[in-house]
């Protein structure tokens, strides 16, 4: 299955040199021209490079990346292997594999999407991949050892290293002195080691072929490579991809709810506008008691939160009237009963009428901020309860998608510390 991991290393992961690209776990567009500004070997200077045109931002990412190379703040390593990349934080530990996989075909159930993707964001990164010849940043894969034909969870997170398997190699990995190490400005310390014994090369192939693996993060970077690869017809670099895989059986991943803020809708039209269609209760609470009663509501049945008025309106129990009116047939009973599909097929496209588009819709990961916009701004924040990875790996593994931004899976790798150049 996922046999298809292969060296990051030799033939061309350019990791840091003297002095590095400062790493960032993500570019906010507000807080662009900060980390722009901040360090001139920022790495948003290659994913998000800024010109007047698309064509000039891709040329002027490719041109960056030859002169960083040229100089020496990017080193390819110079000998093949993967990577074991930790992070970790006050409240989480997270090791997996940096490598490049094998890319498949969706029907071949090897790699699976749980979200669909957008065109237009699609052939906008296959541009700039093109220009760099580079995988500028790994997407977040998971996969679980429990899963595995009669196979086990490899031991307890932070083990003691012994026995075989990708397990194994991470944590006798962990006990050296890290290849680099350094900490993001969101608290999250970064350790990488190479791996490059051929022996542990293949102990972590042999064990991961008998995996699936789900998208956590990166669906349109995935996209991306597959139609990279399509335009490549001779076996060669673009048959692979940059991938961080992280087993959730040892490792868990945070989930956390993506956040919807409706420009052009204050709080009274929508609640208004609910009619008897769902119980709706103001609470006037802090945000955190808020996010409780959500929490609570959600084990029940559907449930969202609307703020941006001052209070907090806590939306449930919809009418099995509505649903059947508005929740399209034809998929599974978990698809049908998502929060996610309840708020764009009930609530945005029949009783608010809301087209979803940015100039209507903001996705916003950070709960704080949606409201702190929507009362700023006079529209309606709708605060949303996290899907369980446990029902987004079942629906992936029936083929049916989730609504997109329907989930966050973290923490993310930071971007800046392994890239893939396709050139060597």
């Amino acid at each position: 299955m996922l046999g298809g991991v292969s060296s990051a290393a030799g033939g061309g992961a350019p990791r840091p040199g003297p002095p590095p690209p400062r790493a960032v776990a993500g570019a906010p567009p507000d807080g662009l021209l900060e980390l722009e500004s901040s360090d001139p070997h920022n790495i948003v200077r290659l994913i998000l490079p800024q010109a007047t045109t698309p064509a000039a931002r891709n040329r002027q990412a490719a041109d960056t990346l030859h002169d960083w190379l040229s100089e020496g703040i990017l080193a390819p390593d110079p000998i093949p292997g993967l990577y074991v990349y930790e992070q970790r934080d006050s409240d989480i530990l997270q090791r997996g594999i940096i490598s490049a996989l094998r890319l498949s075909a969706p029907d071949e159930g090897v790699v699976l999407p749980h979200e669909d993707v957008m065109p237009h964001v699609v052939e906008d990164r296959a541009a700039l991949m093109r220009a760099t010849a580079a995988n500028l940043e790994p997407l977040l894969l998971t996969y679980r050892s429990e899963d595995a034909p009669g196979a086990t969870a490899s031991g307890s997170a932070g083990g003691t290293g012994t026995g075989t398997g990708t397990a194994a190699v991470i944590e006798r990995a962990a006990q050296h002195k890290p290849l680099l190490s350094t900490t993001t400005e969101d608290g999250f310390s970064h350790r990488l080691w190479a791996v490059t014994d051929p022996a542990e090369i293949a102990e972590i192939q042999s064990d991961l072929a008998r995996h699936q693996a789900l998208i956590a993060d990166g669906h349109h970077r995935w996209a991306t490579y597959l139609r990279l690869r399509a335009e490549h017809t001779s076996p060669g670099p673009w048959d692979f991809g940059l991938v961080l895989l992280v087993d959730t059986c040892r490792y868990p991943l945070r989930v956390r709810a993506i956040h919807r803020y409706l420009h052009r809708l204050p709080v009274a039209e929508a609640l208004s506008a609910l009619g008897d269609s769902f119980r709706v209760r103001t609470l006037r609470c802090p945000l955190p008691e808020a996010r409780a009663a959500l929490a609570d509501a959600a084990s029940e049945g559907n449930a969202f939160l609307l703020a941006g008025d001052g209070s907090y309106h806590l939306v449930d129990r919809p009418s099995p009237d509505i649903l059947a009116r508005t929740v399209p047939l034809g998929r599974p009973e978990a698809w049908r009963t998502l929060d996610a599909t309840v708020l764009h097929a009930t609530l945005l496209d029949h009783i608010w009428r809301i087209p979803d588009n940015p100039e209507h819709i903001a996705y916003i990961h950070h709960t704080e901020a949606t409201v702190e916009k929507a009362e700023r701004e006079g529209g309606t924040a709708v605060l949303m309860h996290p899907v369980r990875e446990e029902v987004v790996r079942d629906l992936a593994r029936q083929g049916v998608t989730m609504p997109r931004k329907s989930t966050s899976f973290g923490p993310k790798p930071a971007t800046g510390l392994v890239l893939r150049d396709l050139a060597f």
